[in-house]
């Protein structure tokens, strides 16, 4: 086959970008260069291997202990970034200048050649028009009628243990079912959609569900990773190629992982299309199925049909809507209740405690319980908080600086000549990675516990430093899904749904430790038993409680 002109000189172009950037670190000077940081591990890697290799969250507690909350550390070819926590910076980057500290170039480029320009792929003014068109979607009004979904599908879940427990305790791993029940859930809530009958005989697995699970393996790879540090930012920020071009440079790569990942997000956006286009049909001739769903993208849809010219979304951008919402629901879902899961097995106290409540409140309600009901059961709130203020699915947050800005500190920061600044220079380009942890578990706001897992925590007044601090995030005084124009729009469908699983599953079944689990730092936090391998599972006994 003939190779194109044009693909001939593209590996060019991205090395001569790669070649300015690595001379460019080397010469010119950096604000960042006077905040004290950990030497780099690596000339080319810098701190990356430090930060993100599985066991990553140990290196962030050493670099915090020695340096505080505002940190230089090395980036590719020794770029400095500026990790952070502190709390009037946090303000700065999420609430006040949040035009300036954007979602990273390589966040936005990646997430746009998987998904397509849905909410997670697009910046500024356009990412604001998709956001008013959605908040109504994830209305609490809409969320309340979903709670029957949650527990239909729950009840299934439930079902598979009771088989499971039935002549006896039963290992069973947490990963591969409390994933299944959250892909049910947001497929039956956010696209009326049944892709899994989660039921205990085997079943052929629905090709977009597989294609979702891949999704976030496919990336966890030095070469992948490597690949979306460096080429997807030149590629998005230059413009170079055609999408038609990029595919063909793929597909000449002697890489079957790129591959796979390939035909994975094929897979994603076709089904996307099939099932927008079906929902169109059925909503063009009126059918009854149409009329009685009240799924988030038919909600979408008939909101978008009636929207002005000036805020309607195009047709690509519903599609990207759609292995968005589920890539998002799914992973931080999933591994936020497994995490819960485990804690509780570790916590045999903490498990009879909230057993108690649930059935407590079993014995008070009318049959399955509402949306405020679940929300009145103050210990199960309170171990679904503390777990996501000290295990947050993701512990750290890139973004870039899109023009100079300036960042105030809450504390004085000793540069490395000895001065001590309140306030930090942020040239454009720089590259930042916000602690979600490190905000979590600031002992300056939290106490001197903070690192501890203390759901009784939330049942007190939450300390006055923490309260004063003013933290940005749109959830209970934490980052975990962040704040401002860019907070998770679905955290309150995340919450509930995990409000229903543990309601449902705490009252029949106890959880005990099987085997000693770690958990990888990587991207969103995943249990792993063979920590060489790094395979998702969590194998807990189950039996039934007494």
């Amino acid at each position: 086959m003939a190779v194109s002109p044009i693909l001939k000189i593209f590996p060019s172009v991205l090395a001569a970008g790669l070649l300015w950037k690595i001379i460019r670190s080397f010469l010119s000077s950096h604000p960042l260069d006077k905040i004290p940081g950990p030497p780099a591990a690596s000339p080319i890697a810098g701190n990356f291997p430090q930060m993100f290799s599985p066991d990553g969250w140990e290196f962030q507690r050493q670099i915090v202990e020695k340096y505080g909350s505002v940190i230089r550390l090395n980036g590719m070819f020794k770029a400095p970034i500026l990790y952070t926590y502190d709390p009037k910076a946090l303000y700065r980057i999420f609430i006040k200048d949040q035009h300036i500290y954007e979602e990273a170039t390589t966040f936005i480029a990646t997430n746009r050649a998987i998904f397509g320009d849905g909410l997670l792929s697009t910046l500024g003014d356009h990412h604001k028009k998709q956001r008013k068109m959605l908040n109504p979607v994830f209305s609490i009004s809409h969320m309340r009628k979903m709670v029957p979904t949650f527990f239909s599908v729950t009840y299934s879940l439930r079902d598979i243990f009771l088989n499971k427990t039935k002549y006896g305790p039963r290992d069973i791993d947490m990963v591969t079912y409390i994933t299944r029940a959250a892909l049910e859930i947001v497929s039956q809530c956010g696209l009326g959609q049944s892709f899994d009958p989660l039921t205990v005989k085997e079943h052929e697995e629905h090709r977009y569900i597989s294609s979702m699970k891949l999704l976030g393996p496919l990336g966890k790879n030095a070469g992948m990773m490597i690949f979306r540090q460096i080429v997807m930012p030149l590629v998005y920020k230059y413009k170079l190629g055609t999408p038609r071009l990029h595919r063909l440079f793929i597909s000449l790569l002697p890489w079957p992982r790129m591959h796979k990942m390939r035909d994975t997000i094929d897979v994603m956006h076709e089904t996307s299309v099939e099932i927008v286009e079906g929902k169109k049909k059925a909503m063009q001739e009126g059918t009854n199925e149409s009329l009685n769903q009240k799924d988030f993208m038919t909600i979408l849809l008939e909101d978008n049909s009636k929207a002005s010219e000036e805020d309607r979304l195009p047709d690509n951008e519903v599609i990207a809507q759609i292995s968005t919402l589920m890539f998002a629901a799914m992973d931080t879902t999933t591994y936020a209740t497994s995490r819960i899961l485990h804690l509780l097995a570790l916590h045999q106290d903490v498990q009879d405690k909230l057993r108690a409540e649930i059935r407590a409140a079993k014995r008070r309600f009318d049959g399955e319980p509402d949306y405020d009901q679940l929300s009145s059961l103050t210990y199960l709130d309170a171990v679904i908080r503390e777990t996501l203020r000290r295990h947050p699915p993701i512990g750290t947050l890139p973004r870039e600086a899109h023009k100079d800005g300036i960042l105030s500190l809450s504390k004085p920061v000793k540069t490395v000549d000895g001065k001590e600044i309140t306030e930090l220079h942020v040239p454009k380009g720089t590259f930042l990675i916000i602690s979600i942890d490190g905000s979590n578990t600031n002992p300056d706001l939290w106490g001197s516990d903070s690192f501890e897992w203390k759901p009784e925590r939330w049942l007190s007044p939450l300390p006055d430093a923490l309260l004063e601090a003013k933290i940005p995030g749109v959830y209970s005084h934490l980052m975990t899904f962040i704040g401002g124009g860019r907070a998770c729009i679905g955290f309150k469908f995340s919450e509930m749904e995990m409000k229903v699983l543990l309601y449902t599953l705490i009252d029949l079944f106890k959880f005990e430790p099987s085997k000693e689990i770690f958990w990888n730092h990587i991207g969103i936090s995943t249990p792993s038993v063979e920590r060489e391998k790094l395979r998702p599972e969590l194998p807990l006994l189950v039996s039934r409680a007494a």
